[in-house]
């Protein structure tokens, strides 16, 4: 069914080592924007989206690491654009939780295609 989230498919993240994120056919395709939080987490949201380029700073946000307050104002630009925001928070090498929002009134999807291990081709 188009616009829906399965729980299952974002729990099959849950304590997957991040180099099995960094390699998935779907998160190499879209711009990452990521972040460190005071406890140390690190926050990774994986845009899908249009206009995206037009939140980033002329693409400085994707380059590395930014702060806290760099990545609040890019999701804030964001919200006015249709876009499907997947938020991984990593700690000690693996995901924590993986999460969806939807902006701009998108709403985001999952599959088998979105979990880990996936290798097969698909157009996204």
């Amino acid at each position: 069914m188009a616009g829906c989230v399965s729980k299952q498919d974002l729990d099959s993240w849950q304590g997957i080592p991040v180099a099995e994120l960094d390699k998935h056919p779907f998160f190499l395709t879209v711009p990452v924007v990521r972040t460190i939080a005071s406890d140390g987490t690190e926050i990774r949201n994986y845009v899908n989206g249009q206009n995206v380029a037009s939140c980033s700073g002329g693409g400085q946000i994707f380059k590395s690491t930014v702060d806290m307050a760099s990545y609040s104002g890019f999701s804030s630009c964001m919200q006015k654009f249709q876009a499907c925001n997947n938020i991984f928070y990593i700690k000690d090498g693996r995901v924590q939780q993986y999460i969806t929002s939807g902006t701009g009134g998108s709403i985001c999807m999952t599959d088998e295609s979105m979990r880990p291990g996936f290798r097969g081709s698909k157009n996204f």
